[in-house]
């Protein structure tokens, strides 16, 4: 695809698969390839990309996966290339590395800082501890208005994302009220996976659970103390 040589695929998601892939030109490079899935129109994502670039450059901070660039495969699918991130999820590291709760609050406290950066281009932190990585911010960005803007559904209603670490408000069908709220609710999710072992809604009861009654579930059911 372009300069880039597909590798493997290392992810698939909501919106797209990822590759990783060897970069050619103009820097020989390791990058993370997302092809977005067919359907999405092409022409306006690549164009809300184009529109994000300046404020993809100004989101310059240690734990957010940057933004290479863009382009549209021979068959018309638009493709993101971002920061190779070699990790592994937050919570499979704090329970490999037997991390204490004060320890795994101060490892989610950079990436409190990350999504702060990207809702206000906030100070840049730097640390010498293990880095944390917030990756597809710029692809949120360039795929919808806002960054949390058409997280649940598509045009057609069909549920995207991740269930478990999604707010109240992104399970209405009206979510005219969603915006940086929503992020910082999913970040309570994670810390709260990181402390308790498990999301307030176990994945096995989302999962089996119907269209209408996964949507009651997030917005209407109490966390679990």
């Amino acid at each position: 695809i372009g300069p880039y040589k597909l590798l493997q695929q290392i992810g698939e998601g909501g919106m797209g698969t990822v590759f990783m892939a060897e970069q050619t030109e103009p820097v020989k490079r390791r990058v993370a390839l997302k092809i977005i899935k067919p359907g999405m129109d092409t022409r306006q994502v690549i164009a809300r990309f184009e529109a994000e670039r300046q404020a993809l450059a100004m989101m310059d901070h240690p734990n957010i996966a940057r933004v290479f660039g863009a382009g549209t495969t021979d068959s018309g699918r638009p493709y993101f290339v971002m920061e190779l991130v070699n990790g592994i999820p937050i919570t499979r590291y704090c329970d490999e590395q037997h991390l204490t709760p004060r320890e795994r609050l101060e490892l989610f406290v950079p990436v409190c800082q990350a999504v702060q950066h990207a809702h206000q281009k906030g100070i840049i932190h730097r640390d010498d501890r293990p880095v944390v990585k917030v990756i597809d911010f710029g692809v949120a960005k360039a795929t919808s208005q806002s960054l949390t803007e058409k997280t649940l559904f598509t045009e057609l209603g069909q549920i995207v994302g991740t269930l478990e670490y999604m707010s109240p408000e992104q399970a209405q069908r009206n979510q005219l009220d969603i915006d940086t709220r929503s992020d910082v609710y999913s970040l309570g999710i994670v810390l709260y996976e990181l402390l308790t072992g498990t999301t307030p809604v176990e994945r096995k009861r989302l999962r089996t659970a119907g269209y209408d009654e996964i949507l009651r579930i997030i917005r209407e059911e109490e966390t679990p103390r």
